[in-house]
């Protein structure tokens, strides 16, 4: 696979499957009604696979998004106790993920405990800020957009809930 190749689309039809699984096994933990999204870490193939590998290794377990790109998909931004299913670079529905913990905030606001907690590269807040700087670059101009550093960030927290064997201990 090519570093820029293109990630799947997420399964949603799988994604249904895989959250009808956990609200049947997990009833105290899904209001009625709730809904989740399905979506992936990452742009490419090669990001959502490395990203969703560091989730399930247990060493990631915060991300962040620029606020407008919930708004360019449609989407409400995350609320504590929402929840996400997760897929891999092919769009194969992996986990459930829980929001736990979740700040807006400018991209200078990161600080090292969330640095760390996002479990990537080596876990520094310069790692945090050049690895996300070239990736909201790269994100913003795809749909046409230029980033700031001034743009909203949705720092999130979270735990993987499904499937048993990635459930974080509660």
């Amino acid at each position: 696979m090519r570093d820029d190749e293109p990630a799947a689309a997420p399964d949603r039809v799988a994604g249904a499957a895989m959250w009808e699984a956990y609200a049947a096994a997990h009833p105290e933990a899904v209001a009625a009604g709730a809904e989740c999204t399905v979506e992936r870490f990452g742009d490419s193939e090669r990001l959502a696979d490395e990203l969703l590998q560091i989730v399930l290794s247990g060493r990631k377990r915060a991300t962040s998004e620029l606020a407008s790109e919930f708004l360019a998909a449609g989407e409400p931004l995350p609320r504590i106790g929402s929840h996400w299913i997760a897929c891999d670079g092919r769009g194969v529905p992996r986990i459930v993920i829980r929001s736990t913990e979740l700040r807006v905030g400018p991209f200078g606001s990161v600080d090292a405990a969330f640095a760390a907690d996002e479990g990537e590269d080596d876990g520094s807040v310069a790692s945090w800020k050049a690895e996300h700087r070239r990736y909201w670059q790269r994100t913003t101009a795809a749909r046409g957009a230029t980033w700031s550093e001034d743009d909203e960030i949705v720092f999130e927290r979270f735990a993987v809930v499904w499937p048993p064997e990635h459930a974080d201990a509660r």
